[in-house]
This record gives structure tokens, C-alpha cells and sequence, in this order.
């Protein structure tokens, strides 16, 4: 009798073990994507929608931003602590007002692009051949999109000053400022501003 009730205590402890790990096992099989599923373009959020309409960065030019090459939008928005001259603040507001018409451009591509692949799952007519013609087109607007960006950091870099670059990454919080410059062209740079 003390054998039967010590098997069915262990049968229940195990059983009680068991169980978390059981319910845990079935929570870490939910997706990260639930809720997406309700989503006009399941592949772009909200967020992601705007930030294209309105050619905003998105980090497509971090690449440029993270190796000492200012936003022309950051150095608007610093402009009072990088003491930009009247020159320097036009030169910047027309670049940043063309490279947004441009991203825009781009972005409303982007977007019609990533709902026709949509419908094209939603509507059960996609294929090997439409999805790689599709994700072809996508690519090529986002490496558009992105080099608008990239270039346009790269093309507002001269317009500062060596000194106002590194203030730029200081208060962008960049370390001290101190970014390696030594593999940038500076033969097109005025160091005057």
C-alpha cells in the first residue's frame, strides 16, 4: 500500500512538472508575425508606410550617417549648435527638399509593389516566376531608395566644415567626434565654412 501511494505521488509530481513545461512549450510556438495577419500590406507596418510617404530615412543611410557623414535633416535640426552660416543652411534645406521628393517617389513605388505581392498570395495566384519578377522590382526601388539617401549624405558632407562634422557627432552622440577621416576624399571640401 505505501508502494501504490508512493507510485501515484511520483505519477503526480511528474505530472505537475510536466505541465509548465508543457504550456511553455506551446506559448514559444505563437509567431512573432500574429496580429501582421491584419495588416493592408502584411510586409509594411503602419509606421513603415508613413515613414515612406514621407521619404523619411528609415536607416537606409546608416551606413553613410554611423561613418561620418552628416543627414542634411539632422544638420537642419542642429543648426543653432553648428552655427551654419545663411549659405550653408540653404544649401542644406535644398538638398534635404530634394532628396524627400525623390525617397517619396521611391517610396510610393515601394509600397504599390509590396501590395501587389500581397494580392498576389491573398488572391492565390502567385508563382515561382511572378514572385521572383516581383521581389526583383522591390529590390531594385529599395536599392534606389536607399542610394537617394546615401547620397544625399554624401553630398551634404562638403558643405560643412571639418570642425562642424565632428560637433555634428558629438551632439548626435557618436563617441567624441573623434571618427576616422582619414579614408575620406577632402579634395572637394571647403574647410573654411
Amino acid at each position: 500500500m505505501n508502494r501504490d501511494l508512493s507510485m501515484r505521488a511520483l505519477i503526480l509530481s511528474l505530472l505537475l512538472v510536466s505541465i509548465p513545461s508543457a504550456h511553455a512549450q506551446t506559448q514559444g510556438l505563437t509567431s512573432a508575425y500574429a496580429g501582421m495577419e491584419t495588416r493592408d500590406i502584411k510586409a509594411l507596418s503602419e509606421a513603415d508606410i508613413q515613414g515612406l510617404l514621407s521619404g523619411a530615412g528609415m536607416g537606409y543611410a546608416m551606413a553613410a550617417e554611423l561613418n561620418g557623414y552628416p543627414g542634411p535633416k539632422h544638420v537642419l535640426e542642429l543648426a543653432a549648435e553648428l552655427v551654419l552660416t545663411d549659405e550653408q543652411r540653404e544649401q542644406t534645406e535644398a538638398l534635404f527638399s530634394a532628396m524627400q521628393a525623390e525617397a517619396i517617389v521611391h517610396g510610393k513605388k515601394l509600397i504599390a509593389l509590396e501590395a501587389k505581392l500581397d494580392d498576389t498570395f491573398a488572391s492565390n495566384t502567385a508563382d515561382a516566376d511572378l514572385i521572383l519578377a516581383l521581389t526583383a522590382e522591390i529590390g531594385a526601388v529599395q536599392g534606389n531608395l536607399r542610394a537617394v539617401h546615401l547620397r544625399t549624405h554624401l553630398e551634404m558632407t562638403p558643405i560643412l566644415s571639418m570642425h562642424q562634422r565632428h560637433r555634428y557627432e558629438q551632439l548626435r552622440g557618436y563617441g567624441e567626434g573623434g571618427m576616422d577621416h582619414s579614408n575620406m576624399d577632402h579634395s572637394n571640401m571647403d574647410h573654411d565654412h
